[in-house]
């Protein structure tokens, strides 16, 4: 055999097992902590959401599921660096969840077609079904080769450390995810102190004030016709309603969203779906808060919060620069309002309940601070 030959040998023999262990490993540490990206409680009940419970889980089963899966990701990624029983048990686990996994995949994409997210990387690196199947299949067959590249009698036999490393690595992601929810009593009393701390008051006075030219103060809800007080057959203030021109908006219509706001179907209103801690969110509710700094016209803007890290409701506010009025849904009727297929941030511009432009997402979907600007500058005729 030529030296290049040998080269060539001594690569496959040695280098190359070693360079698909630290690929694997990799993929599924990146796997494990890409889905408690932007932060665990979302990132873990989306994940539950949008996976788990449209495949059968209940709610509480889907909370103990998710965090026992990330757990095994997580200990395979770290397994795999090591060598206890590493031909006899590594490889094969690994091999088997890429399979199970795969097999979901193909569910999927007969089922759904290939749309959406399928959560491998969570909402970090965005997946298709078709890609994500695609990475499996490279992945498990990476695995084969390294089952052949690796001599049973190099395993340590050391299961213990086996068992110690999964545990660990389970009950980390229950640490950094804890199974919280608070009480409805609880959760409700929270929020009013909230609002009493925020001196949220939703009341709206409707009523117009004018003036006439005598200095006397007229106050109806329509405007009033002024006469000359010096008239003596006039002895008392008549008022017409006066002719109103036809309105540049649309048509009233219900938008599906009343049930969270009795009043969002009047007239211009922008409705967010937030979580508390979501970096992406807070950065929308900023760029928001700045868009209606610079216009009197601006819309009223309405926030639904997720159930998740409510207790840190007043720091997005402050970063916001502004308070809101909002509302706090649990995980899943949050989901369920929003849209299965859409993700946070979420920014509905309604004119009364009329869908004019729907931001969600962080990808091609999310918030355009620059476009939005001229679109709720427009009449609702040149949005036409």
């Amino acid at each position: 055999m030529t030296t290049t030959g040998l080269e060539k040998q001594t690569f496959v023999n040695k280098q190359l097992p070693i360079i698909i262990k630290g690929l694997m490993a990799f993929m599924f540490l990146l796997s494990a902590v890409a889905k408690l990206y932007p932060s665990p409680n979302f990132a873990l009940s989306t994940f539950e959401v949008k996976q788990l419970i449209p495949m059968g889980f209940s709610e509480t089963s889907a909370a103990y599921f998710s965090r026992i899966l990330i757990g095994c990701e997580l200990a395979l990624g770290l397994l795999l660096l090591q060598k206890n029983y590493f031909k006899r048990l590594v490889i094969p686990m690994s091999f088997l969840m890429l399979l199970v996994f795969s097999i979901h995949l193909s569910y999927e994409i007969a089922s759904s077609g290939n749309s959406g997210n399928c959560g491998c990387f969570g909402t970090l690196l965005p997946m298709t079904p078709v890609q994500a199947l695609i990475k499996n299949i490279i992945g498990m067959g990476l695995l084969v080769l390294l089952y052949q590249k690796t001599a049973k009698e190099s395993d340590r036999l050391n299961f213990s450390f086996l068992a110690a490393v999964t545990f660990a690595s389970i009950l980390a992601v229950f640490l950094v995810g804890p199974m919280q929810r608070k009480s409805n009593d609880e959760n409700e009393k929270l929020v009013e102190e909230m609002m009493q701390e925020m001196n949220m008051d939703d009341s709206e006075d409707n009523t117009l004030k004018a003036e006439d030219s005598t200095g006397v103060k007229i106050e109806n809800s329509e405007k009033a016709k002024i006469v000359d007080p010096k008239d003596s057959k006039i002895t008392k203030q008549e008022t017409v309603p006066e002719e109103k021109p036809l309105a540049d908006e649309p048509k009233a219509k219900r938008s599906g969203f009343a049930s969270q706001f009795g009043d969002i179907d009047k007239g211009r209103k922008i409705l967010c779906f937030f979580a508390p801690g979501c970096d992406h969110c807070k950065e929308t509710a900023k760029a928001l808060t700045e868009l209606a700094a610079k216009d009197a016209n601006f819309p009223e803007i309405k926030i639904v919060f997720m159930d998740e890290e409510t207790e840190l409701i007043p720091d997005f506010f402050a970063f916001a620069g502004k308070k809101y009025q909002f509302k706090i849904l649990d995980v899943a009727s949050f989901w369920t309002v929003l849209g299965g297929t859409k993700d946070t941030p979420g920014v509905f511009y309604l004119w009364n309940g009329n869908s004019v432009k729907e931001y969600d997402g962080i990808n091609e979907r999310a918030f355009k601070k620059d476009e939005f600007r001229k679109i709720v500058q427009k009449k609702w005729s040149e949005l036409k």
